[in-house]
């Protein structure tokens, strides 16, 4: 395969703006990681990994997933980076740590993951997680 054939890992990275300031947005997500039994918190079949990790010259957030694509699929480790886009606006990319098939289910579960996650901390005091057979 071509170095132009490979897809490069920002490909296939996803992205959202969340209208919730980045202050509340971290608050939550810290708040939730804390509180969960084992630091993880479970969204559908993925999992957030405590802790929560700070760069202090960007002032960004990077949290540890692992994301669910399918029943008899391991997860795919990725990273979470939280980062202020506005005032009132947090910026989320999901950004996988190794290269990855891009087939219909890891898109489906990258865009779940965000979608589930933003709605949590927009409209809930606590998120709506669903917990995992095997844990």
């Amino acid at each position: 395969m071509s170095a132009s054939m490979v897809p490069d890992l920002g490909s296939l990275s996803f992205w959202r703006i969340a209208d919730v300031p980045f202050d509340t947005y971290v608050a939550a997500l810290d708040s939730w990681l804390r509180t969960r039994h084992g630091g993880e918190l479970w969204l559908g079949g993925s999992r957030l990994l405590a802790p929560m990790e700070h760069d202090r010259d960007l002032g960004t957030r990077r949290i540890q997933v692992r994301l669910a694509r399918r029943p008899l699929h391991p997860p795919l480790r990725m990273r979470l980076d939280i980062d202020r886009w506005s005032a009132s606006s947090t910026a989320l990319e999901l950004i996988p740590c190794k290269l990855v098939r891009p087939t219909a289910d890891y898109f489906r579960a990258g865009r779940l993951l965000l979608d589930s996650l933003t709605r949590s901390v927009s409209q809930h005091p606590e998120p709506r997680v669903t917990q995992s057979l095997a844990s």
